[in-house]
């Protein structure tokens, strides 16, 4: 489709900012929170009585965020409409221990998270972000966004197989980044990121620290249709989904027939399993509380999750022109296509027909093109947030997102049309 008919682009540039302003799942909850914050959105704590009040409302744990809007008039048993994503990226994780070194040199211990490119991590310039946990019990966003660490190659000269065999990376050996030159200090590390965000370093008890590429995203291409950047597995699906449930809960509330809802967890990169993953109670949770506030029942619950409905939103693969082979022969999603639809017949994606229905209905009220996609059968397939999503909560969850290039590399690479059209789509669907 040509980019003069769909392109947007305000909409580009701002995920352009988004994924600046968000350089770990924490900064990336708080960025989403502002823009709903700006939108008539307000937060609820978990510890507090919640009341039955109509409007935009959030909760945020961690590096997950959930956010609704109920209108005006909403019965206790209206069912939601859901748009999920997840908020976290392969990345290198900060240990316990951080300070380490050899030979004069200065480095940082870091865990790999999830299934990282690990090879495009080398040679880049790193920033360091994350939050660090205070004695008093709160916390603190951190964001050093400047050329830190590297993790530096070997050169061809001392590892001649490297071209002819391919890299080969130990990942406890080599992906350690180096920051400095000098004998290395316990605790300077954290000395150092405490007096980067103010405060004292004897105050700090814990931390959640991770390296960033800090180079910005770009457009790319000869007429800038394609967009590089990092983590956009899946902040791109995030960045969407905030602007969608925005765009939503700014129409007049007897137009919508659904309690619109937003939901991005953290770890979907390495299992979903923990307080603030999907395979987590929170979402469940969070329903149920605005069911009981609004007068509900158990019976209403029940009628609420029956008719209700979450679009399960990640990035998938597009063709790739060097490696056609490995995707599907009959399937290949493109970027700048619009949004794909996500199929496995094992249940990797949860989408079936009767799913693609209801993503069909809702592009085709948006004038959004969409794609199919479905893994190689000599492939193993990949998995989302989506069946996890289906099988705690008795939801019917559709697989769907955007096809890019690179995926879990520190740089990936999409369309720059598709992000406009996956939000156009996710808007007509909360909106029912």
């Amino acid at each position: 489709m040509s980019s003069s008919l769909r392109f947007d682009r305000g909409h580009t540039d701002d995920l352009m900012a988004f994924l600046m302003a968000s350089p770990s799942p924490y900064h990336a909850v708080a960025t989403a929170a502002e823009r709903l914050e700006k939108a008539g959105f307000r937060q609820v704590e978990e510890t507090a009585a919640w009341d039955g009040t109509t409007g935009g409302k959030y909760v945020l744990r961690g590096g997950a965020i959930v956010a609704w809007y109920v209108p005006e008039g909403a019965a206790a048993h209206t069912p939601y409409r859901i748009v999920g994503a997840h908020t976290d990226s392969p990345n290198l994780r900060v240990k316990p221990l951080p300070d380490t070194g050899a030979y004069g040199w200065r480095q940082i211990a870091v865990e790999i998270y999830g299934g990282t490119l690990l090879n495009t991590w080398l040679d880049r310039d790193l920033g360091l972000a994350g939050r660090i946990s205070l004695r008093d019990g709160t916390h603190r966003l951190v964001n050093i966004d400047r050329p830190l660490l590297r993790v530096p190659q070997l050169a061809v000269h001392l590892d001649r197989s490297a071209n002819p065999d391919g890299l080969k990376l130990d990942r406890q050996k080599h992906m350690q980044p180096i920051w400095g030159l000098g004998d290395v200090e316990e605790g300077d590390l954290i000395r150092f990121v405490a007096e980067e965000a103010g405060v004292d370093a004897e105050d700090v008890t814990g931390w959640d620290l991770m390296p960033h590429p800090v180079e910005p995203p770009a457009y790319l291409g000869r007429d800038r249709e394609l967009l590089a950047g990092p983590r956009m597995d899946n902040l791109l699906s995030v960045h969407s989904a905030t602007a969608a449930l925005a765009a939503v809960a700014g129409q007049p509330d007897a137009e919508l027939p659904y309690i619109p809802v937003m939901a991005a967890f953290d770890h979907e990169e390495n299992g979903s399993q923990s307080d603030t993953g999907a395979d987590g109670p929170l979402l469940g949770t969070v329903l149920e509380r605005s069911v009981f506030a609004r007068g509900g029942t158990y019976e209403d619950r029940a009628r609420a999750f029956a008719g209700t409905v979450c679009l399960s939103s990640d990035t998938g693969h597009a063709i790739h022109p060097n490696y056609a082979e490995r995707h599907d022969p009959t399937h290949h999603p493109v970027v700048n296509g619009g949004p794909i639809l996500k199929v496995n017949v094992n249940m990797r994606y949860a989408t079936d027909g009767s799913g693609r229905a209801v993503f069909a209905a809702a592009c085709q009220k948006a004038d959004v093109p969409w794609q199919t996609f479905v893994s190689n059968n000599s492939m193993p397939c990949g998995t989302t947030i989506g069946p996890i999503t289906a099988a705690r909560h008795g939801i019917q969850t559709v697989d769907i997102g955007v096809a890019i290039l690179s995926m879990h590399s520190a740089r990936e690479l999409c369309g720059a049309d598709d992000p406009y059209l996956l939000a156009n789509a996710m808007t007509a669907f909360l909106a029912g």
